[in-house]
């Protein structure tokens, strides 16, 4: 490389790049030490490198960290089957729908009691998939309640991202009301067209089942179904992009497409996903912790705000999962509450609308990104305790 083509934004790439790099061979040992996942230890070492800086300003470890993070989408996609969620069973569909609904409900009431923002009422009940889809490595897809788990949080994400979508519209400054009334044209358009797409591609398929082979083939050498897969990914996040809705959304569903009318190629998942877990996806929870300033924790403050705001979405979460407790019994019916106790990505995502239209204090901002952080690393340690323990 010419000396001149290395300057000084070059070089903290080039750096970003080897730290990248060594965080991503020591991660696993640090976390089979720790006993930790390795998405929270990923975190805490994201935090870790950036407290003692390591790491500096980047566009473009911010970019590549936002495809990591709507490639764990896409693979979170690739769990739902929509013949089985569109075929659910009625007892667990009515009980899923009372349950979000109860969850709404009690998270509006704790507002209310404690005269909160009204903006809390879409934070605490806040629900991603993200970090859900990675406890089947954990549990493997047999494991009952996590199926249900991530039926119930696909539901109440797309819930979460259709309102965080219409505030977001109401809230971004210089926004009119024509750009409102776009972006939820643009959404009832975009999920009008999946459902449609869906219904489409189950006719085509049934009449033309060898289309399904040609365009994954049993076996090629050319690996033409990763091709297809990342085709389709790239294509969605363009739309997604270009109409200004919610990535994950597109990528989410994508993925799902994928494995309802592909799901011939056993090993696609495997292969997808190795990549992904190998790559693209630790580069993403490096990044978000190195969002975080470590020297929030001197704060009692903002620390103790961080566990109350835990705390409420947790027990919000177990009560309102109490009508599960029949099907699943009281144990699973705990680690069913627990997984939809991590959102993560979402909760940072709402608490950063909420502060850049000044609906919080930049103390709650911060109390908000520490709960999703402490989510992230002590949710997944007790649901991995409470399953290894005896029932």
């Amino acid at each position: 490389m010419h000396p001149s083509v290395i300057n000084p934004q070059n070089l903290i790439d080039l750096k970003i790049l080897i730290i990248i790099a060594i965080c991503l061979l020591l991660s696993p040992h640090i976390a089979k030490i720790l006993r930790l996942s390795l998405s929270a230890t990923e975190i805490m070492l994201g935090a870790l490198i950036a407290y003692f800086g390591f790491v500096g300003e980047s566009e473009n470890f911010k970019l590549l960290a936002n495809i990591g993070f709507a490639y764990l989408m896409f693979i979170a996609g690739m769990e739902i089957n929509l013949h089985n969620f569109f075929s659910m069973d009625k007892e667990i569909a009515q009980k899923s729908l009372f349950y979000i609904l109860l969850l709404y409900t009690l998270s509006s009431l704790l507002v209310w009691a404690f005269g909160l923002h009204y903006i809390f009422i879409l934070i605490i009940p806040v629900m991603s998939v993200g970090l859900l889809s990675i406890l089947y490595k954990d549990f493997g897809k047999e494991c009952y309640w996590l199926n249900v788990s991530m039926l119930v949080a696909t539901l109440a994400e797309v819930v979460s991202i259709v309102l965080l979508t219409l505030v977001g519209a109401f809230l971004n400054e210089g926004t009119s009301a024509l750009d409102v009334v776009k972006s939820v044209l643009y959404l009832n358009l975009f999920l009008a067209l999946c459902i449609l797409s869906f219904k489409f591609l189950k006719v085509l398929f049934w009449w033309y089942p060898q289309l399904q082979t040609l365009l994954m083939p049993w076996e090629d050498k050319n690996e033409k179904d990763i091709r297809f897969c990342v085709a389709i990914f790239i294509f969605i996040v363009v739309a997604m992009m270009i109409t200004k809705l919610e990535i994950v959304l597109g990528a989410f569903i994508a993925g799902s497409f994928i494995a309802t009318f592909f799901n011939h190629k056993k090993d696609l998942e495997h292969k997808l996903s190795s990549f992904g877990y190998g790559f693209l996806i630790p580069i993403f929870f490096l990044y978000i912790g190195t969002t975080f300033n470590l020297s929030l924790l001197l704060d009692y403050k903002i620390v103790l705000q961080a566990f109350l705001l835990m705390f409420s979405m947790i027990i919000l979460r177990i009560a309102s999962a109490l009508i599960f407790y029949k099907k699943m019994g009281f144990k699973n019916m705990l680690l069913f509450a627990l997984s939809h106790s991590m959102p993560l990505t979402l909760l940072i995502a709402t608490a950063t609308l909420s502060y850049s239209a000044k609906l919080i204090t930049a103390n709650l901002y911060s109390a908000l990104i520490l709960t999703a952080f402490l989510e992230a690393v002590l949710v997944i340690s007790m649901i991995k305790i409470l399953a290894n323990s005896r029932k």
